[in-house]
Order: structure tokens, then sequence, then C-alpha cells
């Protein structure tokens, strides 16, 4: 826990403190780990002048100045962004408090807050246990399921293991016990019959060949004197299970049988310690979980449950003992981001019986996780199937679109009066779930959906008056829980599940403003570095399987835009220096086989502007855009890293590309009589997206931009305002036409309910975001199942521009971690109010709208809060710009408050930190 110390009179306030980019994090093996502090203050104009951080043992200790073991002294800095740590070296298994101390805008002393993190196993030599596993050549303890329940594909699933040591503890309780356990496969972790923690398939996904998760367990409070049992659950998951649409078992890519390791620390008051480790002397057999697959899903015979099997007490004579797999340690890295959790229970709205005598359930929303099931009067061997569908078709599952996911779980029962089931070691993509062979009538209270997904914080809020606005808004975060499962996926239902780079690159702005997922990026960007090829190529999913070839054009170049939209957003220069190796030689990669600089050869399977409307962007064009902007991006990277001959080299093959595209793609003539109607502007295949990319990555000479922008109007027009955009365009399309006078096509395109738009499928029930602009319409119904996913997150990317073009929270070009806010609320639609509320590095930003018709005359009210540390400019829409009030004062007047500029329809202001409320009339919109 952090404690916070307010100033008198709601002064300056540290709160929010992380290490690493975590709250109170528990195992760390970074050895110089970055502390953060947000700030608050009822004060108009404070700010953060100095700080100064101390460090001891023991909280009593930071009061103490000669037990203090880091003391940076008072130290000049206006935020509390990444502090690196730079006291001595860092012990491992060891809790360190920290305190920060602030000064406000006067000098003086302010707030104060404490923390604390703890370190894990710093050195690869501090591990000594090994990895343990099943004897595979040993006998079977338990019957396989019956046949009639076996598929081909979970035919060849193994049981899941279940391996269990005890140890003595005599009369002695240890003073502090710690668990570092990690597997390959996914476990849960048990001591003396209860749960080890809250997360759920640990340790992850990750490139296993080099690097594997380990979490840290504080197990103090359930240990016992005398006997105590540790117990593992070990089940296949990403290691040796089902992985992405290959069709087989994925025993190539990474193992064959899952593995284990556990070692625990224990503590005791005279200062001796005791180590337990996963060794020979580990015993394992199965038990009632016959089979778990991520994607074919879980089978549990509850006929053969182990009571008390990881308690004391407990016969395992009949158990057969583990085996060491692998001696090997040095992949083991500490845990860096938030686990997968389960964050909330779904209630059934409804329960249908059909003729078939099964039972069809709608949770109401399409949510990833699994079902808890209340089974009441089951007889003994009695077997229930449950489905799991995302959409219905004729009034029962729409299976077509799992491909070969079976997503199918099992349960037989025991017997008793009430049985509960909820697997464990799968989940599934579902809003609907079929129940077969339940005994009786099921209760809509006897169905919950338990939502899984990595379990980033949410720090950001958009709201309006528009009811479609709104639902799109719940979907886009929706989907984003639904797939950041672990890593950044595609999609949840299908066999697939992958680490795409382009939809995570696309939608990475969007879902930084709904959640701080910088350590989840951060960590999942090893990864992405780590499957480089050779010859400097990305690919086009991480971590690298079931796709090797080499990255395609804005599928690769997510190598390049995503540590930089980190460093962009949070200011986390050390994953962009991380990164930066890498991204300088996808750039030498692209250029090294394009040497006219036109981007088509070293393509990878191009994807173009996937999924686009009846629109074909030339894939040349589209894969030379992102050559210059991954060339732009290298340059700025390198310039904010003091490169600066890498700086100068990446600048001048920019602005190379960037001619290059003008020759190669933009007609630059006039037309025959010089006006609109003529060719001047246009770009080669003239397509929304094609024009998005030009505008957006600033492709364009300055004199065509107008006469680009009339095209890309011009087309939507032509289409009785719809979209043309697939993946790659979707993202850029209502910024780009807001920031270019079109503000009022932008709100066309996001209010349309008409195929292709994102109201269609609000219209029609989506309570997600779809792969597909078509995934059914009322004329051709469901889209070809081969690829058609109603759980997607890419075409949410728009998100992004509801918080910075809607509601108006953006940042100047060149600030970092939104230390100088941009607030520009764009009054517009059928919108009456709109509100975004963010939490930025440095503290809650926010800005909002509302239109008061029943002032006389009608009124536009503006408010806004800015975090000590940053400064805004607002620009505040009126068509009066001398009539603006803040509160009912006239401006000037207010020292926090600096006019720049009156515009025709604009004012222009400067703020310092603190919450205001501006009044004027409102323009014409």
């Amino acid at each position: 826990m952090t404690a916070a110390v307010p100033n008198p009179e709601d002064g300056l306030t540290p709160y929010g403190l992380t290490c690493e980019m975590l709250p109170t994090p528990l195992g760390l093996d970074e050895p110089s780990p970055r502390l953060s502090w947000k700030l608050r203050s009822a004060r108009r104009g404070d700010t953060q002048t100095a700080y100064r951080l101390t460090m001891a043992l023991s909280p009593g200790d930071l009061d103490d100045p000669q037990r203090l073991l880091w003391d940076t002294g008072r130290r000049t800095a206006a935020d509390g962004v990444l502090v690196p740590f730079d006291g001595p070296a860092l012990h491992s298994t060891t809790r360190y408090h920290w305190r920060v101390q602030v000064w406000d805008a006067d000098g003086a002393p302010a707030g104060r807050a404490d923390s604390w993190f703890e370190t894990g196993l710093l050195h690869a030599d501090e591990w000594r246990a090994v990895w343990i596993g099943r004897d595979t050549q040993a006998p079977a303890v338990m019957d396989p399921p019956d046949d009639e329940d076996r598929t081909e594909r979970t035919r060849h699933l193994l049981p899941c293991s279940h391996l269990r040591r005890s140890f003595d503890l005599g009369d002695l309780r240890p003073v502090r016990a710690r668990v570092y356990a990690s597997a390959r496969g996914v476990y849960e972790l048990r001591l003396n019959g209860r749960r080890v923690g809250d997360a759920e398939l640990a340790p992850g996904w990750t490139e296993y060949h080099r690097r594997v998760l380990y979490q840290t367990y504080d197990v103090g409070d359930l240990l016992e004197a005398g006997e105590n049992v540790l117990g593992v659950v070990l089940a296949d998951g990403w290691w040796s299970g089902f992985v992405g649409f290959d069709s087989r078992r994925q025993a190539l890519h990474y193992g064959d049988a899952p593995q284990v390791i556990v070692q625990v620390l224990l503590e005791f008051a005279d200062g001796s310690q005791r180590w337990i480790r996963t060794d020979e002397n580990w015993r394992e057999r199965s038990g009632a979980i016959r089979y778990a697959d991520l994607l074919m899903g879980e089978y549990v015979d509850a006929r053969d449950d182990l009571p008390g099997w990881d308690a004391p007490g407990y016969d395992d004579t009949g158990w057969h003992a583990a085996v060491v797999l692998d001696r090997a340690t040095g992949v083991l890295r500490a845990a860096p981001d938030q686990p997968v959790r389960v964050t909330e229970d779904l209630p059934a709205r409804s329960v249908v019986r059909r003729p078939g005598g099964h039972h069809i359930v709608d949770l109401g929303q399409n949510m990833v996780g699994r079902v808890r099931l209340t089974i009441r009067g089951a007889e003994r061997g009695q077997r229930i199937r449950l489905r799991h569908a995302e959409m219905l078709q004729d009034e029962e599952l729409y299976l077509d679109n799992l491909r070969t996911a079976e997503a199918t779980d099992f349960y037989v029962a025991a017997g008793d009066p009430v049985e509960v089931f909820e697997p464990r070691f799968t989940f599934h993509g579902f809003r609907y779930v079929e129940v077969t062979g339940y005994p009786g009538d099921l209760r809509a209270e006897d169905v919950v959906g338990r939502v899984l997904h990595s379990d980033t914080p949410w720090t950001g809020e958009f709201a309006c008056s528009d009811e479609t606005v709104t639902r799109l808004q719940s979907n886009i975060r929706w989907s984003q829980r639904g797939n950041f499962v672990s890593i950044p996926t595609d999609c949840p239902q299908r066999d697939e599940r992958l680490g795409w780079l382009a939809d995570a690159q696309v939608f990475l702005p969007t879902a930084c403003r709904n959640a701080d997922v910088r350590a989840f990026f951060a960590r999942w960007m090893r990864d992405v570095v780590d499957a480089q090829d050779a010859d400097g190529a990305f690919p086009d999913v991480a971590p690298k399987l079931c796709v090797p070839r080499e990255g395609a054009p804005a599928w690769g170049d997510g190598g390049v835009i995503i540590p930089w939209h980190l460093y962009r957003v949070y200011g986390d220069r050390r994953a962009l220096e991380r990164s930066y190796p890498a991204m300088a030689a996808w750039v030498d990669h692209i250029h090294r086989h394009n040497p006219d600089l036109v981007w088509r050869h070293h393509v990878g399977n191009h994807y173009g502007d996937w999924l686009q409307v009846d629109a074909q962007t030339p894939r040349d064009l589209l894969a030379t855009a992102y050559f210059a902007r991954s060339a732009q991006i290298v340059a700025q990277a390198a310039e904010v890293l003091g490169e600066h001959a890498d700086t100068k080299r990446y600048g001048a093959l920019h602005a190379a590309v960037r001619d290059t595209f003008v020759d190669a793609f933009v007609n630059t003539g006039t037309g025959a009589d010089g006006d609109a109607a003529g060719d001047e502007g246009r770009i080669v295949g003239g397509t929304q997206t094609g024009y998005l990319l030009a505008l957006a990555f600033d492709l364009m000479p300055e004199r065509l931009v107008p006469a680009a922008v009339r095209h890309l109007a011009a087309d939507i027009e032509a289409r009785d305002r719809h979209l043309t955009t697939g993946f790659v365009g979707v993202s850029l399309l209502c910024p780009v036409l807001a920031e270019h006078g079109h503000a009022d096509l932008a709100y066309a395109l996001l209010h349309q309910d008409t195929y292709p738009s994102w109201g269609h499928s609000i219209r029609h029930g989506a309570t997600t975001i779809w792969e597909r602009w078509d995934g059914w319409t009322g004329e051709r119904g469901f889209q070809s199942p081969a690829m058609n996913s109603f759980n997607h997150y890419s075409l949410g990317s728009v998100g992004e521009w509801l918080y910075g073009g809607v509601a108006g929270i953006d940042q100047r070009p060149g600030s970092v971690a939104y230390r100088h806010l941009l607030l520009r609320p764009r009054i517009g639609g059928r919108l009456t109010w709109a509100s975004a509320r963010q939490e930025t590095p440095l503290g809650a930003a926010a800005c909002g709208w509302s239109l008061q018709p029943e002032a006389q005359p009608e009124e536009l009210h503006i408010e806004v809060t800015v975090p000590p540390g940053a400064v805004a400019t607002l620009h505040i829409p009126t068509a009066d710009p001398a009539g603006v009030r803040e509160g009912r004062a006239e401006l000037p007047g207010r020292a926090e408050i600096e006019v720049i500029d009156r515009l025709p329809g604009e004012l222009v202001v400067d703020l310092a930190s603190g919450t205001y409320h501006f009044i004027t009339p409102p323009p014409q919109h």
C-alpha cells in the first residue's frame, strides 16, 4: 500500500506512486528501477519545483536520517515521471521502502507519500530449483475421457499434472516467506489447501526460448506450524497446447509437455533461511482435469477429484516421482507487468430451453473468459457440455467462425447435491453458451461469466450525449479487455489469438487513452525485438510463430511505431533505448532492399489496407508511406537518445523517401482549368486511405494539401458519407478530416449507422468491435467463416479521436508525457455535450463541453483540468472571442490564463495547472 500525507489546505500532494510502472511490485529484477508519482492540488498554478527521494529497509527508518539507504537531497524538477534509482546496488529478495517529498510552486515544502517495492532473484545463479514435470513413461493413473467426448484434436491432449511437496516447519514460523514460481505452460499454485495469488494463466505467453516470466508471492499468512504442503496444478497453455491457426498441437514451437519451477524462501527470526525447491523429491499424478487447452477447452471429471491433495495429512504413496526435465534457468525473468486476472462477473441475462433439451444462455455482452456453472441435482457420472459462441443463427450457436477452435468444456458430475464447475486453464470469446446435459431446468442465477484479461488499470473515461457513440466507446473498451490477454491479440474466439503488430500499432493510441498499458506494451516489445530476423525484419506477429515470414508494411512498422508512442505518451525512454537498435535495423532492412525508395521488395505477405471496403489502396503507395514514417520516427528517436549522426542520416532518408512518394504517387500538376476539378493533388488510386496516409504522415507538399483534402472529402461525399478504410486507414480518418477543416464529415462518419460504419454493427447488436465492417449484414448474413471475428479491436482505433478530437484532450507536437497539453474540443454532429478524463503520467487531465440552449442567449460551457507540472494551450470555439468569460469574469484578468490569440471563431489561451470553467457564445456548427 502507498500512503500519502496531504499538504494543509489541499496543497500539492503526490499520489499514484509506482516503481517500474507498477504500484508496490513484488519480485522486481530491474537493477535500476524507475520511480514515478503524480500530483494533485486544489490551488491554481501549483506545480512541483523540487522533490526529494529517500529509501530505507523499513517504513520507520524513512524518518531516521542515519538509517537511510538512499537520499537524493532536494532536486529541482517539475514532475516525477520515471526517475531512475541511482543509489547503492540493490540486493535480491529485499523489500525497499521509499518516500517522495515535493516542494510547491512557491518553493515551500508540500505533501509527501510513501510506497515500497521488493526485489526478486536478481542473478541467474540464485535459481537453485530445476524444471520438473510428469514422467511420461509412467503408467497413467486415470482413465482418459470417454471416447464420445474426444475429437481428433483433443484425443492427444494429456491430463493436467498435480505436483506436491510436503515440508515440516516444526514449531517454527517464518517471519517472511516468498515463493518464486513459473511454468513452461500455465500453472496454479496452492499452499495448505488454499490458492496462492490471483493470477490467471500464469506466467503468460512470451518468446519462451528467450524469456519465461516468473511470479513472486507472499505466502507468510498461509504457512502453519508442523507439516505444510506446496502444490501445483500444471496445464499445457501456450507452451504445449494448441496455439494460433496450425491444425496440430504446437510441439514443434515450444515443448511437448508442460514443466514447472518453484523456489520457496523462508526467513526466520534468528536470521536463518531455508529454501525449498522443485527437484526429484516432488510427487506427481493426474486428477480430475483430463485435459485443458486454451483453444479446445477443458474436460473435468469430478469423480476423480483428489480431496486434500494440497493439504497436510494426505497420503501420496500412490503418486509417481516427478521427473527433472531441465536444469537451465537462464531464461527466467521477473514478470514486469500486471497478470491476467478475473476482473468482473457477468450474470446471465436470459436462459432459453431449446427443443433439443439444451439451454442457450445469453450473457448480454461479448466477453472473454469462462463460465462458472452451478449444477443442482446431477447424478454421478452425468456429463454436461458447454459450448461458446459470439453470435446466434436461427436461435442456436453460430460456431463456424471459430474454425478449428472447439471452445468446448465438459464436466462429469460427482453426484453431490450442488456442484460448481469453473474451468481454470482455458478461456473463450463468447456472449452465448449452450449447456447440454444439465439436470432439469437451468436458472439464470446459476450461470456467471467470469471476465479475464491482463489487469491494466483503467485510466480514461469518455462520455457524450449520443447513445450510439457512448455504446461505441463501450464496445472499444470491451474489445480492449478481451484482446489484452497476456499479449495484445487480434481475436479471442477462434484458432488464432496472435500478437499482430499492425493491429497493435493502430490501436495503441486508443489503448493508452483507456488504460495504463505502458508496462504491458513495454514487456511485449521485448518479444517483438527478439523476433527480429538477422536481416533486420520485424515479423507480422510476436511471439513469432505460425507466421514466420518477414513483416509486411504497417505490420513490421509496429516495431518502430509502438516504442515511439510509448515514449511520447508515458515518457518511457528506457523502452525506446532498448528498442532503438531494432528500429534502426528495420528501416535499414527496407532501404537495403528498396534503394529506389519505393517499397516494393521484401514486403512479406503484403496485406495492404486490410479489409478496406469497395476500394483498393495501391500497396506500394501504402508501403512507401510507412517507409517514410518509420524513417522519420527513427530520426526523432535518435535525437532523443543523443544519436546525432543517426538523426542526420535517417532525417535525410525520410526527406528522400518523402520526395520519392510525391514523385511516384502524387499529381503535382494543375487541372486544365486550374481549379479544384483538376487533378492537382490527386493520389494514385484515389482511395480514402491513400489521402489519409499522405496527409497524416505529412507527405504532401504544403501547396497541395488543400487540393488533397478536397479530393478526400469529395470521395466521402460521393459515397453518401461512408468510409472505405480498413485496418490501416481507419485510425486516421476522423483526425485528418477534423484537422483540415472537415469536422462535419468526421462527425457524419461517427454518427453513420448504415453499412459500412461503426453504427451499423451497433444497430445490429454489437457489444464489441467487429473485425470486418460486413461481419453481418441484412442482405448477406454472416461473412465467410474463414475470417469473421466479432471481437477485434483494430477498427475501434477511432477511440483515440473521441478523447482527442471530440472531447479535446491531446498534447502539443514535441510534448512528452502530456507536459504540454493541447485542449481542443470540437463542437459538432448530434452531440450536445462530451467529456473525457484521463490519468496522464503527471496527474488527472480533463476536458469537456456542453451546449446550454436554455440560456439566453445560448451558451457553450467548457471545463478543463490541467494537472500540476503541466501547462495547456486551450482552443475555445466561440462565435465571439471577445465575449469569452472564465466563470463570469472577463478575460484577461487572471494570472493563470494568458490570451494567446483571438481568431475568427476561436480564442486561444495558455493555462497553468488547475480547473477552469469557460462560458462563451457557441460557434456555428
